[in-house]
């Protein structure tokens, strides 16, 4: 049985000329008075709706968003910002909405302003009222070079969650990351759900990197228009939690050139932040990445990784355990027949590397991807 999605929200996308048919504009908004929290890429390259929406956002009453892509509309100087204010501006007057209700979005090349006529033309034949919510043909508007959707419903107790997000490069955020939204019709104060979207995005998405790269526009944005009254804030921050952690896990996989999902999951560290450190040095390591890709049970590549965090003291070689899924390669040194079996758990579209750093009882899990021939070749011709 299908599942209903949130009460009270309408939605429109269409092709504004970004992209060769396919649509690349969406608006989402609720009907009726929401609540929200967002956070933004903390780059000093952030664009101009970057910095339109982080002011706006901080009343914690946004009702929905815009966003176009294959345009980041970065580094695009007085005139960036003025198309941001406009796309904004015209969109919210067809959503029945005020400008600073909307968070925008933009993804894509940088360096370029928008095709603005061409926005100005597609927002004119926006319908009013808008359509009911078409929360899977907005997850295909934002995306750019991701090869499928993006999106995940889940319910909590009465009301229902809803997320949308794009990504597959550019990726290792610095707050929150790439383009992602989530629509609830759940009740909660304010101040509440920005404490609860903030650790979530923690645990998630500040957990995600594909290339290290931390991009000019990453927005992310939780709206909750409360029709569904109110929920248990523990569950509804699980519920959450799960499907922010279903986007990652879908982004991760999906990653540019990527065809292996790549976890790292520590323990035994002093603290979460050390565990969470450790995670990334390894899942960035074009080293791991490239052994992961290639299925070679190079276990020393994932040593090497963790020794390059060399402040952190407390790490002795003498008591850090590495695993492949469950096959340990340190400090048991694999015979013959275990390095066979991890090449085999390797070939997988899942590998899970397992650090334990013998310290304390800190974790933390990172998710990522392995390096291919095809993230280079994508990103060697972006723009042309």
């Amino acid at each position: 049985m299908e599942l209903a999605a949130p009460r009270g929200y309408r939605s429109y996308t269409a092709n504004m000329g970004l992209k060769d048919t396919a649509h690349d504009f969406a608006v989402v908004v609720s009907e009726v008075p929401a609540v929200s929290a967002a956070v933004f890429t903390r780059s000093r390259f952030a664009g101009p709706s970057v910095v339109l929406s982080r002011a706006d956002t901080a009343r914690h009453g946004s009702r929905g968003m815009v966003v176009i892509s294959r345009n980041a509309n970065v580094a695009t100087g007085k005139v960036g910002a003025e198309h941001a204010e406009e796309v904004r501006r015209l969109a919210a007057e067809k959503a029945g909405v005020l400008p600073e209700e909307l968070v925008i979005g933009s993804t894509g090349v940088i360096g370029r302003p928008y095709p603005i006529e061409s926005i100005r033309d597609g927002i004119a034949r926006m319908p009013t009222p808008l359509p009911s919510a078409d929360f899977e043909a907005a997850a295909a508007a934002i995306m750019t070079t991701d090869t499928r959707a993006k999106s995940v419903q889940l319910r909590c107790g009465d009301a229902v969650v809803v997320g949308i997000a794009k990504g597959v490069g550019m990726i290792e955020p610095n707050m929150a990351t790439l383009l992602t939204f989530f629509f609830t019709d759940a009740r909660l104060e304010a101040d509440r759900l920005d404490a609860v979207f903030r650790r979530v995005v923690d645990r998630t998405f500040n957990a995600l990197s594909i290339d290290t790269d931390t991009s000019t526009s990453d927005t992310a944005a939780v709206f909750a228009n409360g029709l569904a009254g109110p929920v248990d804030e523990e569950e509804f921050e699980q519920v959450l939690y799960q499907a922010a952690l279903s986007l990652v896990r879908n982004i991760a996989s999906d990653g540019e050139g990527a065809s292996k999902l790549l976890e790292v999951e520590v323990t035994g560290a002093r603290d979460a932040a050390q565990a969470k450190r450790v995670g990334k040095v390894v899942v960035n390591s074009p080293l791991v990445k490239t052994s992961v890709h290639g299925a070679d049970p190079n276990w020393g590549r994932v040593a090497m990784a963790i020794g390059k965090l060399e402040d952190e003291f407390d790490i002795d070689p003498g008591r850090v355990r590495i695993h492949y899924g469950e096959l340990e390669m340190f400090p048991e040194e694999p015979d013959d027949a275990m390095l066979e079996r991890a090449r085999k758990y390797l070939t997988g579209d899942e590998v899970v590397i397992r650090i334990d750093l013998g310290i304390a009882d800190g974790e933390f899990t990172v998710y990522g991807c392995d390096l291919t021939e095809g993230y280079v070749e994508l990103n060697s011709g972006y723009t042309t």
